[in-house]
């Protein structure tokens, strides 16, 4: 019923950017919390950013002054600006989102996770 359809990733250089986008899709009532979670090679997933439905946004330490979270609540769409990439930056990057949708009596909150499109930043 719901997707999460994540593009964007891709081979970019050290230094330079690149912008994700995730859009949600389906019979929704409500997005909470949108986040973007990356994980690589050997390595635990760690959430990168998110934002709640009033715009309060939160960053790990390590993207803190280069990546930017943002959301459209009309097009149900979140965003990652990454500038300033780094080789560790290097990573399959999901989207995450907490939806709301309706049913027939009352509604239910579930996490929907995007494709995880992969990010390579080359040295």
């Amino acid at each position: 019923q719901v997707q999460l359809a994540e593009s964007g990733g891709g081979l970019v250089q050290a230094g330079g950017s690149l912008r994700l986008s995730c859009a949600a899709s389906g019979t929704i009532l409500r997005i909470n919390t949108m986040a973007w979670y990356r994980q690589a090679p050997g390595k635990q997933r760690e959430l990168v950013a998110s934002i709640t439905s009033s715009g309060s946004t939160n960053y790990v330490d390590s993207v803190k002054g280069r990546f930017t979270i943002s959301r459209d609540n009309d097009k149900n769409t979140v965003y990652l600006e990454m500038a300033s990439l780094k080789c560790d930056d290097t990573a399959v990057y999901y989207c995450h989102s907490a939806i709301v949708i309706p049913l027939i009596i009352g509604a239910r909150t579930s996490n929907y996770w995007g494709q995880g499109p992969q990010v390579t930043v080359s040295s």
